[in-house]
C-alpha cells in the first residue's frame, strides 16, 4: 500500500480519465460500456474508447473513459483511475497513472510494495475472493467479477446505483434469470465498497444536464444509415476490421426500412464477397447499371480494389468506398486506428488518377457524408472515398442527432433520358458539353437505338470509341482534370476557426484529430498561443484552403501517420513551400491526445522557430 507523501491525490468532479486495463475475452467489454453509459445516464458527457487486440481471447485490452461536463470528446492524455485487472500489464498501468491518481485492483493476492507507488492512492477489493464465495460456475466468476467492480466504482464515483440498475434491466428485457444474477452482482459490489471503501477517491460524478438532445452512436452504425438515407440499393463486401460492421448495420437498417410492407420483398441487396476484388468488381458493375451502390473496407482491402477503382475513375462509372482507416502497412495493426490511407485513396490504381475523398469528425458527420458520397458519385461519375478510422468507427461518440429534409431528391446528374435522345439531341459518352468536364451518360436500356456506348478501360474519343491517338487521350485526361477541379466547389467545405486575436500561425486538421484539436486550442490559446484553424473536410482541396496557407507565415498540420501524408498532399496539389508546413504527427496506433498535441506546437513555438518547417512527432 502506497502512502500519500507529499504529493496532493486528485480532487475532480466530472472531468477526469478511468482506465480499465482487461483480459480480452473475460467479458469486461459490457460491464465497461454499462458504466460510461451510466455515468451519461446522469447527464455528463463521456467519450469511450475501447482498444482492444486482434485475436479472440487472451491478450491485454483497455477502455478508457473520459468523463467531461466541459463536452471534450477527444483523449486528453494521461490516467486518473486505473482500475487494474489484468497482472500482464499491471507494471505498465501503474507508470500511466498521473501523479495523485488511484489505483483500483483485485486485491485477493497480496502483491509486494515494489508494485506500487508512493504518489498514487491504491484501493484494493477482493474481488475474486467475493466472487468465489457467492458463484460456483468457473465462467460466472469471471463474468459477475466485472459487474462487481462496476458496484464498486459507482460508490465510489457518486454514480447512482439506481441509473447502473436501470441499464442492466435494460439490456436483459424478458431475460429475468440473467437480470437477477447481474443485478445482485452489482448489489455485492455496491455493498463492499459502503462498508469497506468509502471516501478513499476524490473523483466524483454530479448530476448534471450538459448532454441535451446529443446521441451516443458509433460512425460505422451512422455511415450505414447514412447509406440507407443516402439511397444506396446495393452493398458488396467482404469482412475485415474495423469496416464489417458499415455491412452488418446496412443489413439491420434494410431490413427495416427496405423492404416492401406489401409485398415482403426485399429492395436492397447485400452479398459477401469471396474477397475485396470481387466486392469492388460487384459495386462498379451496379454503379455501372444505374443502382447507388458502395462497399465498405480498410486499407489492405483498398490495395486488392486498386484496379478496379481505377476502371470507375477512367470509365467514369459511379462508385462509393467506405474506407475505416486501421494501422499498417501490410497487416500492420488491425485494431489499432490511423490515417495513413490519404495518399493510397487519393491517387489509387496506376496512371494518373485522382479521386475524391471525404473526411468526417464524428459519426453525424459519417451519416451525413455517407449520404453525400452517394451524390458526389453520381454528380461526378467517379469513385468517392469515405475516410473514416477505427475511433470514429468503432467506438461510441456523443454526437449532434441526424437530420433529414424529406423533400431532398437524390441527385443522379447527367442523365440523359429516353425523350431527349428521341429529341435528336447529341450524345458523346465522354464529351464535355457543359465546361465542366462531367460528360453525360445514359443507363442500360435507357433507349432501344439510341444512346448506347462502350463502356472501355482502354483510350478512347469522347464518344466512347475506340482510340490510341494522342490528341483523344490528352482530351479525356484533361476533361478528367478539370471535372475534379468542378469537384473542389460540390465536396463539403472546409470549417474555419478564427483565433482570438491575429495571427501568422495556423493549424490544419481533419477526421478523427478534430475533437482532441478542439480541446487543444483552447489549450493552447491559455497559453497565449494564438492560431487561426481549419478542418478539411474533403480533397480536392477548395479556393479557401489556397488563402488560408497564404494568409499565415507557418500552418501546423496534424495528422495521425508517420509520412505525414496530408502535408504531402497539400504541397503536391498546392505547390505550397514544405518549409511552412509543419509536421505534427502520431501514430502509435492510439487516438491522439489533446495533450500530445498541445505540446507538440507549443514546444515548436517555443524555439521560435529558427529552423522554421522542423518536424514536431511522436517518437514512441
Amino acid at each position: 500500500m502506497a502512502s500519500a507523501a507529499a504529493t496532493p491525490f486528485i480532487e475532480a468532479v466530472n472531468d477526469f480519465v478511468i482506465k480499465f486495463a482487461n483480459v480480452n475475452g473475460s467479458g469486461s467489454a459490457s460491464a465497461n460500456e454499462l458504466f460510461a453509459k451510466a455515468i451519461l445516464r446522469m447527464g455528463v458527457p463521456v467519450s469511450p474508447r475501447n482498444i482492444f487486440p486482434s485475436n479472440i481471447q487472451g491478450l491485454p485490452t483497455w477502455y478508457e473513459v473520459r468523463v467531461s461536463e466541459a463536452g471534450y470528446m477527444g483523449r486528453r492524455g494521461g490516467t486518473d483511475m486505473m482500475v487494474a485487472m489484468n497482472p500482464q500489464t499491471w507494471d505498465a498501468d501503474v507508470a500511466e497513472l498521473v501523479p495523485g491518481g488511484y489505483l483500483f485492483y483485485d486485491s485477493t493476492r497480496a502483491l509486494p510494495p515494489s508494485k506500487f507507488r508512493e504518489d498514487i492512492r491504491v484501493i484494493g477489493m477482493p474481488l475474486t475472493e467475493i466472487c468465489n464465495a457467492v458463484y460456483h460456475d468457473p465462467r460466472q466468476r469471471q463474468l459477475f467479477k466485472n459487474i462487481v467492480y462496476v458496484g464498486a466504482l459507482a460508490i465510489l464515483l457518486g454514480i447512482e446505483p439506481e441509473v447502473v440498475e436501470k441499464l442492466l434491466g435494460e439490456q436483459y428485457r424478458g431475460k429475468e434469470r440473467l437480470l437477477a444474477s447481474n443485478v445482485q452482482a452489482l448489489h455485492l459490489g455496491c455493498d463492499f465498497a459502503r462498508e469497506h471503501l468509502s471516501a478513499s477517491v476524490g473523483l466524483r460524478v454530479r448530476r448534471a444536464d450538459r448532454v441535451g438532445k446529443r446521441i451516443f452512436v458509433d460512425g460505422n452504425s451512422a455511415a450505414a444509415l447514412g447509406c440507407v438515407y443516402g439511397g444506396a440499393t446495393v452493398a458488396a463486401w467482404y469482412p475485415i476490421t474495423p469496416s464489417s460492421s458499415v455491412a452488418e448495420a446496412f443489413q439491420k437498417y434494410c431490413a427495416k426500412f427496405r423492404v416492401d410492407q406489401s409485398t415482403g420483398q426485399n429492395r436492397f441487396a447485400i452479398v459477401q464477397a469471396e474477397d475485396e476484388l470481387a466486392s469492388i468488381g460487384m459495386v462498379v458493375g451496379a454503379g455501372w447499371n444505374g443502382a447507388r451502390a458502395f462497399t465498405a473496407t480498410s486499407g489492405p482491402g483498398i490495395s486488392l480494389m486498386a484496379e478496379f477503382i481505377g476502371l470507375a475513375y477512367f470509365a467514369e462509372i459511379p462508385v462509393t468506398l467506405i474506407n475505416v482507416q486501421r494501422g499498417g502497412p501490410s497487416t500492420g495493426m488491425p485494431t489499432r486506428t490511423q490515417q495513413a490511407d490519404i495518399l493510397c485513396c487519393a491517387y489509387a490504381s496506376h496512371g494518373d488518377t485522382k479521386h475524391v475523398l471525404l473526411f468526417p469528425e464524428d459519426p453525424h458527420e459519417c451519416f451525413e457524408h455517407a449520404a453525400a458520397a452517394l451524390d458526389l458519385a453520381d454528380r461526378l461519375q467517379t469513385p468517392v472515398f469515405l475516410m473514416t478510422d477505427l475511433d470514429i468507427g468503432m467506438n461510441q461518440r456523443l454526437c449532434a442527432p441526424f437530420e433529414w429534409d424529406e423533400s431532398r431528391a437524390y441527385d443522379r446528374g447527367k442523365v440523359m433520358t429516353a425523350e431527349e435522345l428521341e429529341a435528336g439531341r447529341d450524345f458523346g459518352r465522354y464529351k464535355d458539353v457543359d465546361g465542366d468536364g462531367i460528360p453525360w451518360r445514359t443507363l442500360p436500356g435507357t433507349h432501344p437505338t439510341k444512346g448506347s456506348f462502350f463502356t472501355r478501360g482502354t483510350t478512347r474519343d469522347a464518344y466512347a470509341r475506340y482510340s490510341e491517338r494522342g490528341p483523344d487521350y490528352i482530351y479525356n485526361m484533361e476533361r478528367l482534370l478539370k471535372k475534379f477541379a468542378t469537384a473542389a466547389a460540390m465536396v463539403p467545405q472546409p470549417v474555419l476557426r478564427p483565433a482570438a486575436q491575429a495571427s501568422e500561425l495556423g493549424v490544419i486538421y481533419f477526421g478523427s484529430t478534430s475533437p482532441a484539436m478542439h480541446e487543444a486550442l483552447e489549450a493552447l490559446e491559455a497559453r497565449g498561443i494564438h492560431l487561426d484553424a481549419m478542418r478539411l473536410r474533403a480533397f480536392p482541396f477548395p479556393q479557401s484552403v489556397v488563402q488560408f496557407l497564404a494568409g499565415h507565415r507557418q500552418v501546423f498540420v496534424v495528422e495521425q501517420n508517420r509520412d505525414a501524408q496530408m502535408r504531402s498532399l497539400l504541397i503536391n496539389e498546392l505547390d505550397i513551400d514544405p518549409a511552412r508546413l509543419v509536421r505534427v504527427l502520431h501514430f502509435d496506433g492510439t487516438p491522439i491526445t489533446a495533450r500530445f498535441v498541445t505540446e507538440a506546437i507549443a514546444g515548436h513555438v517555443r524555439k521560435q522557430a529558427p529552423g522554421a518547417g522542423s518536424d514536431t512527432k511522436e517518437t514512441a
